[in-house]
C-alpha cells in the first residue's frame, strides 16, 4: 500500500481519502485516478502518462499488460478451444477517469479495475489501453511478489 501511495504522490496525483463520497469527487470537477494496491510498483512516470493521455483525449485510460499464458475455454468440465493471446490483455493500474467522464457517472466505478473497465465500456465510454511497463504488473501470489522484487531491485 505504501509503494502505491508513494507512486501516486510522485506522479502528481492528489490522494483522496476513501471516505470522500462519489458526489464530492464529481463536485470537485477533477480527474479521478483509481490505483490497485496489488500493482504496488507501478512507476510514477507511467501513472503521469496515463493521466496526461486521459486529459488530452477525454477518454478513460487504463494500464494493461500482455497475456502470455495459454488460456483455454472450459465448459461442462471439458477443456475446449485455446484463446488467441493477441486478443487478450490483463488490466493493471492505473484507471484514469477524466473529469468529463466523472461528471457523467452516477456512482463510483467498481473497485475491481477489470470490472470497472468492462462497465465503463458497456456504458459507452471509450477506453484507451496504455501498455504498462513490467514493473506495473499485478501481484496475486508469493511468486509474483518475488518477480516484482527482482524487476525493481537496485541491482536489476
Amino acid at each position: 500500500m505504501a509503494c502505491a501511495a508513494w507512486a501516486l504522490g510522485e506522479s502528481g496525483v492528489d490522494l483522496v481519502d476513501a471516505s470522500v463520497t462519489w458526489e464530492g469527487l464529481v463536485e470537485a470537477g477533477e480527474d479521478v485516478v483509481l490505483h490497485d494496491a496489488l500493482c504496488p510498483m507501478t512507476p510514477p512516470a507511467f501513472i503521469a502518462a496515463c493521466v496526461e493521455q486521459a486529459r488530452e483525449s477525454g477518454e478513460v485510460v487504463v494500464g494493461c499488460r500482455p497475456v502470455t499464458d495459454t488460456v483455454k475455454v472450459v465448459g461442462d468440465s471439458r477443456v475446449g478451444a485455446t484463446l488467441d493471446r493477441d486478443d487478450l490483455v490483463a488490466i493493471t493500474s492505473p484507471l484514469v477517469l477524466p473529469a468529463g467522464v466523472v461528471a457523467r457517472l452516477d456512482r463510483r466505478p467498481a473497485t475491481d479495475l477489470a470490472r470497472a473497465v468492462a462497465d465503463l465500456a458497456a456504458a459507452g465510454h471509450r477506453v484507451r489501453l496504455l501498455p504498462a511497463p513490467a514493473e506495473g504488473r499485478r501481484v496475486s501470489s508469493v511468486e509474483d511478489v518475488r518477480l516484482l522484487a527482482a524487476l525493481t531491485s537496485a541491482t536489476a
